[in-house]
């Protein structure tokens, strides 16, 4: 471990403009990325859309989501380089499929799990199926697409590795050209990098989900009601409603026997 620390503060590492630092590594690794992030949102997304708000073609997300989690990327990147030969195309391609998977069947369960009386109102009050899409079902179901969003760039920034298979860059060089020396440290430097980049990019995405999303639709809006009202110190059992003109509860007030009035009598 001592290896491994040492080189991932070794300054010079570190220095901008230079070949293979990890200022380096890490810009392209986001590049592939991002890149592969854009292009299956662009596909999955939409048509996750329309399979949730028609319930058309369900059954092709469902297969769809389960075939791409199969498919191992490593195998369909040595396919993709057989077939176009090295270079960015094969690795977007792989990065691609496997960021769709996730992507459509979120978007897709998102829009099919809003309430059906809630589209219903919505009809009711005249707004038209695109409206319904975009200001009813998209709302509510933003924190599962959002989520299905952060599970996909997970995925793809740990498998962006392969890129240096084919010969590219990314933070996979310090893992292909280490094991290929035997430098272990550079292997678990390259390693540790890549995971501290996924964590960085999820919490930043859940900083953007909390900012986006309503309120009122993730329960944030229920919580804080919930904190203003049960404030410590307050007494569960007594309200300002209970307490009389003279400051006493109607436990403080001693109970009296009631009245007895006699019955007349008649004189004879």
């Amino acid at each position: 471990m001592s290896g491994t620390f040492s080189y991932l503060l070794d300054g010079s590492r570190w220095a901008w403009g230079v070949t293979g630092s990890f200022p380096e590594r890490i810009v392209e690794h986001l590049g592939y990325t991002f890149l592969g992030l854009a292009i299956a949102f662009v596909i999955a997304f939409p048509i996750g859309l329309l399979i949730g708000h028609t319930g058309r073609f369900a059954f092709l997300a469902i297969n769809a989501g389960n075939a791409g989690r199969s498919l191992p990327t490593l195998g369909l990147l040595s396919i993709v380089v057989v077939i176009s030969g090295i270079g960015l195309l094969p690795v977007v391609i792989g990065l691609v499929v496997l960021a769709i998977p996730p992507i459509l069947t979120t978007t897709y369960a998102a829009v099919q799990a809003v309430d059906r009386a809630t589209i219903d109102a919505a009809r009711g009050m005249g707004m038209t199926e695109s409206k319904i899409l975009f200001g009813v079902e998209l709302p509510i179901g933003l924190p599962l697409i959002l989520g299905g969003i952060r599970n996909a760039t997970l995925q793809v920034v740990s498998t962006a590795t392969v890129a240096a298979y084919v010969g590219l860059g990314g933070l996979g060089r310090y893992l292909i050209d280490g094991i290929a020396t035997r430098d272990y440290p550079q292997v678990v430097a390259g390693s540790l990098l890549v995971g501290l980049l996924a964590i960085v990019l999820d919490l930043i995405l859940a900083g953007f989900q909390r900012l986006v999303v309503s309120p009122g639709v993730d329960g944030r809006a229920v919580k804080g009601r919930g904190r203003r009202t049960s404030r410590p110190g307050d007494s569960p059992t007594s309200t300002p409603d209970d307490t009389s003109p003279d400051g006493t509860t109607p436990d403080d007030t001693v109970p009296t026997a009631p009245s007895v009035t006699p019955a007349p009598t008649h004189e004879r």
